[in-house]
């Protein structure tokens, strides 16, 4: 298994300064940022260090070759939009963006595109999954016909009021990942697991590593710690009783959750996800967070 990061929250720099500290710290691997230049207000969002609407295969190429340079592959490319955007307009945007990154992942020759599956927050789970079933399959066969595997990362992005009750997420749960693959049986539809959105909900992120093996295309590390005293005070309801963490530093199992992994034949990346607030004054700081994580992630993996 080999270990990464994602560069959504370093906009600061390029995907050659990263590549260049991430080589010289011993990563293996880089879950690439593809936003568009329209600016998205959202925290560790908008970052684009690959301009997919403007490549083509030199620009791919040359790509390859500055991270050979640096002995790094991309194990994804990441956009993560609301593509069920209540909104059509942003929705259709969104679509159009996201096809482009499928393409741009085609021509880097990356196997696996990270996104959102989105929801309207004010519709129920029913109601939500009838629209995914509207819009996705579209989307996933634009994806199989480029030989690109979607990912679906599990945050409920559900953490502000204007985001009640719903989230703007569907795929928060394995009995709707289940729902999720049922309606869409597409072996380019899977997960981008990330255990520190399953541990706040009580849902058992081990245990979910072998009910879905098939299903695991990429995984996420990032922890979560439960503020047990706040908790108390606002209830499961309530807002900032959980916070990110560095993984390794916060209350998830990584021993257990990455033993798992190897037990069901997951032999791709851990890629570090870094949203800890105590570590985001700027590009060190936030590059001093993925390196403790790693510190603490390696003496797990073989």
């Amino acid at each position: 298994m080999k270990i990464g990061f994602m560069t959504a929250c370093l906009p600061e720099l390029t995907l050659e300064e990263i590549a260049n500290w991430a080589s010289q710290n011993g990563f293996e691997m880089l879950e690439v940022a593809c936003w568009p230049k329209t600016y998205e207000k959202r925290r560790y969002a908008g970052t684009q260090h690959i301009d997919v609407e403007n490549l083509n295969s030199e620009s791919a190429a040359q790509i390859r070759e500055m991270l050979k340079k640096y002995k790094l592959e991309i194990s994804s490319l990441g956009y993560y939009p609301n593509n069920l955007d209540p909104d059509l307009e942003r929705r259709k945007f969104y679509h159009e963006h996201l096809k482009k990154v499928i393409k741009a992942a085609s021509l880097l020759g990356v196997g696996v595109v990270g996104t959102f599956v989105g929801r309207d927050p004010r519709m129920n789970v029913e109601e939500a999954l009838e629209e995914y079933g509207k819009v996705f399959p579209e989307l996933v066969k634009f994806a199989e016909d480029h030989g690109v595997k979607l990912a679906i990362e599990n945050c409920p992005m559900l953490y502000t009021i204007d985001r009640w009750p719903g989230g703007t997420n569907l795929a928060t749960t394995p009995e709707i990942w289940e729902r999720m693959f049922e309606i869409i049986p597409s072996d380019y539809l899977g997960l981008n697991l990330d255990p520190s959105h399953l541990i706040w909900q009580q849902v058992d992120y081990v245990k979910v590593v072998y009910d879905f093996r098939e299903k695991i295309f990429h995984t996420h590390a990032k922890d979560t710690k439960i503020l047990k005293d706040r908790l108390n005070q606002v209830g499961i309801f309530g807002f900032g009783w959980y916070v990110d963490k560095v993984a390794g530093t916060g209350d998830i199992d990584w021993k257990s959750f990455i033993r798992a992994l190897y037990d069901v034949g997951y032999d791709y990346v851990v890629s570090v996800e870094h949203e800890d607030r105590s570590f985001e004054k700027d590009a060190e700081s936030k590059l001093k967070g993925i390196l403790l994580a790693k510190q603490l992630l390696k003496p797990y993996l073989v």
